[in-house]
């Protein structure tokens, strides 16, 4: 390699500089003397020639410099370890992979980055670097933020469902294709059953999911192994199992690599993932590592719906016992009911009515109001409710019946330290022979009963007394009424006369635009008739908020306990129509 060779030769950047262009030394030996017809700061082509092997060898490249006709004139050190083939005289020829002027080749087991870059007079410079360190860098970097990016995406999707059913669906779905060909996943057995849902790769379509129900004994042993939290011993015969059971049907076991993986629960295994790929999928660590992440984030997702499912079942059941309950049918009465909670979503509140049958032919029945909302005043109204359930067998009598029930709830709030208290109406019906009824009824600081007499007026009752819970002896209110054959006495509470509505949203439905809607539904069945209570308070309040509202009607069926036909039982409104006719 001569002098010349090296000045026009820039080995940092591989670039060819321009001849016509003088360099500067940043260094010049001390004992150098200037040569005739160089720059007195320009060093000797000789002593740069002597020094470009020393600096050549610190490159991060490796640099071959060949002659015009191809032959190699300068190997660098490094060139000489990534391309031992290459000797000064040679040719390139010894390295194949460089005739396809690939930018990248394999070389030697090792990944080369070549560049090649024209110099003058022909000649040509070849940069070679290995790159497989830092690519396996790069592609281990974009695994992990490939796995990154696809556990945030299972976090987000399974962050949703909250029914078992539809999280485990979610589960198998977002396994395939990423982690697995087919994934099968076994819940938990419950009452000796165990479900189990399965995705499958159908070409480049959506994974296809199904479902089925298998018997905890006939499980596959690797699987009852991990549902109890260990790591099965009979991974060997995994596939096999697998294949008997029916989870991989048209496949061989020598065709499938899988793998098992536990779901953590609460305190067992919430269920089982199965994973499994075609011939060459086989599973790495890496892989491994994945899919117990994966398994950890569908663990909390399965165990966060069995227990959202677990407290609504037992929510359901506590809903179911605390709704007010039909009144028992009774002889010559024909009840109505409506009820509609404050906190829809909760479907129970603090307003209850109800009855009980009498051993004489009577019943017992009643309707309150407890203090407070929700569900503390739903187990509250559960309290009172049992009680009356207790005592009135003991006690007929409305207002010794209410006193005995003022001691009872003082007792238990007491107890608690709840400090709650009721109103209420109670009322003994008993059949007279001509198809009416007599009644006695008994307050306790509740609104009182409106009667719906056979001429179409409406009549409030004289009916006071003071709240259940709140004193050891209350002053309790009793009067006395009787229905004729198809009369009607109507209980409410004080959701029904305190809905807040009209023009402004403020103003209190109240006792006398009750009145007024009942005037002429003298003829209506009670059932109707607690109907049409319940949509007159819900039209004036125009879905605004409302307390509890609670209606229970008791009409006289007449003699045989039939109800009368209503076909004309609907008030008719007489007024001008749009098109000017008169409306009846």
């Amino acid at each position: 390699m001569t002098g010349a060779d090296v000045r026009d030769l820039d080995p940092g950047d591989g670039r060819a500089s321009t001849p016509s262009v003088a360099r500067v030394p940043a260094w010049r030996p001390t004992n150098s003397r200037p040569v005739a017809g160089l720059s007195a700061l320009e060093p000797p082509q000789n002593q740069l020639a002597l020094d470009w092997p020393e600096v050549a060898e610190h490159l991060r490249e490796g640099v071959v410099v060949c002659g015009p006709d191809g032959t190699v004139r300068h190997v660098s050190p490094i060139a000489q370890r990534l391309l031992p083939e290459v000797v000064v005289g040679g040719t390139l020829a010894a390295v194949e992979p460089l005739a396809s002027l690939d930018p990248y080749l394999r070389h030697h087991g090792r990944r080369l980055r070549v560049r090649r870059v024209p110099l003058s007079g022909g000649r040509s410079s070849w940069y070679v670097e290995d790159v497989s360190d830092s690519d396996k860098r790069f592609e281990e970097l974009a695994a992990e933020r490939s796995r990154s990016a696809f556990l945030t995406m299972v976090g987000d999707k399974l962050g949703n469902p909250l029914h078992p059913d539809r999280a485990a669906a979610a589960v198998v779905r977002l396994a395939v294709p990423t982690l697995a060909e087919a994934a099968v996943l076994v819940l938990a057995p419950r009452s000796g059953r165990a479900r189990w849902w399965r995705a499958r790769q159908a070409g480049d379509d959506t994974p296809t999911v199904d479902r089925g129900v298998i018997g905890a004994t006939e499980l596959p042993p690797a699987i009852i192994e991990s549902l109890r939290g260990n790591q099965p011993h009979s991974v060997d015969w995994l596939v096999e199992q697998v294949v008997d059971a029916g989870w991989l049907p048209g496949v061989s076991a020598a065709e499938v690599a899988a793998r098992l993986v536990s779901l953590p629960g609460r305190d067992t295994p919430a269920g089982v993932l199965l994973v499994a790929r075609g011939t060459g999928g086989w599973y790495g660590e890496d892989d491994l590592d994945l899919v117990r992440a994966f398994a950890a984030r569908a663990g909390a997702a399965l165990t966060t719906a069995l227990l959202y499912r677990e407290q609504a079942e037992v929510a359901d059941m506590l809903q179911a016992s605390l709704l007010p309950v039909e009144p028992t049918p009774a002889p010559g009465v024909q009840w109505g009911t409506a009820y509609r909670p404050a906190q829809a979503g909760l479907r129970i509140g603090g307003d209850f009515y109800g009855s009980h049958r009498l051993p004489d032919g009577g019943s017992v029945f009643f309707l309150g109001d407890v203090s407070g909302k929700g569900v503390e005043a739903a187990v509250f109204t559960g309290q009172l409710r049992q009680c009356l359930h207790a005592l009135h067998r003991v006690e007929q009598q409305p207002a010794r019946l209410l006193r005995l029930l003022n001691d009872a709830l003082l007792e238990t709030t007491l107890a608690h330290g709840q400090g709650r208290f009721a109103t209420m109406v109670l009322g003994v019906v008993r059949p007279h022979r001509d198809g009416g009824l007599h009644l006695t009824l008994a307050g306790g600081g509740h609104l009182p009963p409106l009667v719906l007499r056979s001429s179409g007026e409406v009549e409030q009752l004289p009916l006071n007394g003071m709240l259940i819970g709140v004193v050891p002896d209350p002053r309790i209110g009793q009067v006395s009424t009787r229905l004729a054959p198809g009369e009607t006495c109507l209980l409410y509470s004080d959701g029904v006369t305190e809905a807040r509505g009209g023009r402004r949203g403020e103003e209190l439905l109240g006792t006398d635009r009750l009145v007024q809607a009942l005037s002429g539904c003298h003829r209506m069945p009670a059932p109707a008739l607690a109907e049409r209570i319940e949509q007159v308070t819900c039209d004036w309040l125009a879905q605004r908020d409302h307390d509890d509202i609670a209606v229970l009607a008791l009409r006289a069926a007449g003699v045989g306990g039939r109800p009368q036909r209503h076909l004309h039982a609907v008030p008719t409104v007489t007024g001008p129509d749009p098109e000017g006719a008169t409306v009846r």
